[in-house]
């Protein structure tokens, strides 16, 4: 069963010039992780510090890999506390 994730970080104004920095990164490292079938973030032109975010992993251990290893990476410790609101589906419980 595919996991999705969808939705958007709200990234404030101080923060952006660092977030944009280290996204090009994260976004490499997890399209080269086992089971991930997509990953997209985009910035929304409508909401200034708003980047939609779309990931599809190929099951429940790929996606769950893919959150422990962006939470220890750089892009977890410079994008810590930026206020996340996502969908996920596809996981069991």
């Amino acid at each position: 069963m595919t996991v999705t994730l969808t939705g958007q970080i709200d990234v404030p104004a101080d923060r952006l010039a660092a977030i944009r920095a280290a996204l090009p990164d994260h976004i490499r490292a997890t399209r080269a992780e086992p089971g991930c079938l997509s990953f997209e973030v985009s910035e929304d032109p409508a909401a200034p510090g708003r980047f939609l975010v779309a990931e599809e992993f190929a099951d429940p251990d790929a996606f769950r890999a893919h959150q422990a290893r962006a939470a220890a990476s750089d892009w977890g410790r410079i994008s810590a506390g930026v206020p996340r609101n996502y969908t996920v589906t596809g996981m069991p419980g």
